[in-house]
């Protein structure tokens, strides 16, 4: 990273970019052009998981190469300023590389699944028809890296936006 002072050095804090982000883009390469796509998502042990029709250029891109990067951020706020150079982004990011593989074994679809539903719909028991859960695409991140940045925040703000640590702990 070039920006070594805005690198969120305590690793511990990378999955909880995860857990608060909304969205996650996920970057595939399709041939020569690059391909980029916006996707709901949750993060259960060193995974992310990701949920799709069974077809799509997504899926096509992913059966021919399963090699992934992807980026979420929370914490996005304008900084305002006089100058127009001044002006800036507050935010905490992860990027991160994995391998993408498409689940076939139906608990850890509805595990996934769960994780999500948490994520989006909070609290909850969610049951899945047979015939759904066969039909839903559940694609599992395997990740291999994951690097965080923070821009406009300390290490404690970090600390606090992430997992809610009081102040000077």
């Amino acid at each position: 990273m070039r920006r070594e002072d805005k690198e969120i050095a305590d690793s511990t804090l990378l999955p909880a970019v995860l857990e608060d982000a909304f969205v996650c883009r996920i970057g595939l390469a399709d041939g020569d052009w690059p391909y980029l796509v916006p996707m709901n998502f949750a993060y259960a042990d060193g995974h992310v998981y990701l949920h799709s029709a069974g077809e799509g250029k997504k899926i096509e891109i992913l059966k021919r190469n399963n090699r992934v990067c992807f980026e979420a951020e929370t914490g996005l706020a304008l900084v305002r300023a006089e100058r127009a150079c001044d002006f800036g982004t507050r935010y905490v990011s992860i990027i991160g590389t994995g391998t993408a593989s498409f689940v076939t074994d139906l608990a850890e679809k509805s595990r996934a699944l769960d994780r999500l539903m948490e994520k989006y719909a909070g609290g909850g028991s969610w049951s899945y028809p047979p015939a759904a859960l066969r039909a839903v695409t559940v694609i599992r991140i395997d990740v291999e890296t994951l690097t965080g940045k923070a821009s406009g925040y300390t290490e404690e703000e970090v600390r606090r936006l992430l997992i809610g640590e009081p102040e000077g702990s």
